[in-house]
């Protein structure tokens, strides 16, 4: 399975690919951010961002994307240009028919670390050991866009059954003129 993460952010949009499969090695393909100037007209800065998303989903050909799922902050700013970041990802794997998986960002930190509240250089330090790396990516967006395609990587069985075991339970339902 090979898997682009997407940390995302207006100024900085960590990208990054990884191939694997749940209890086996995994293997990094690339990694890197895709930046924009924090000055540019918005417009501008979101074109920047799906131009710059395109050319890893071109590159790398990945089977899934796995986008950071936006959660509330205190800087509003902040958030709704995650949000827009994380939109612009999402539209482009949609383009592509290729299938978005949202991770929060305690989800990802708990499947890499052990912990949800695990920090930045914790998450960069897993990392580097589970990629086999000799440093940890820079910027920590870039370690985090890594982290949330492993997650996805070893989730991603367990989150396959579960909707096949809802999905067989609806059809058993409708079968008997029921709803689930």
């Amino acid at each position: 399975m090979r898997v682009l993460g997407v940390d995302p952010g207006l100024t900085r949009c960590g990208v990054g690919v990884v191939e694997g499969v749940a209890g086996r090695p995994l293997t990094m393909r690339g990694v890197g951010v895709v930046r924009t100037p924090p000055d540019a007209e918005l417009g501008a800065r979101l074109v920047a961002v799906e131009q710059g998303i395109e050319r890893w989903l071109d590159e790398y050909r990945p089977e899934f994307v796995a986008v950071e799922r936006v959660f509330s902050q205190h800087n509003v700013r902040t958030v709704m240009g995650t949000a827009q970041a994380s939109a612009v990802a999402m539209l482009c794997a949609a383009r592509r028919g290729i299938p978005v998986a949202l991770h929060t960002p305690s989800e990802v930190k708990a499947a890499v670390t052990g912990s949800g509240r695990a920090d930045k250089a914790q998450v960069g330090a897993m990392v580097t050991r589970l990629l086999r790396l000799d440093a940890p990516p820079k910027p920590a967006d870039a370690a985090d866009a890594l982290a949330l395609a492993i997650c996805h990587i070893w989730r991603a069985p367990a989150q396959n059954r579960l909707q096949q075991a809802v999905a067989a339970h609806r059809t058993t339902y409708a079968s008997k003129g029921r709803t689930a």
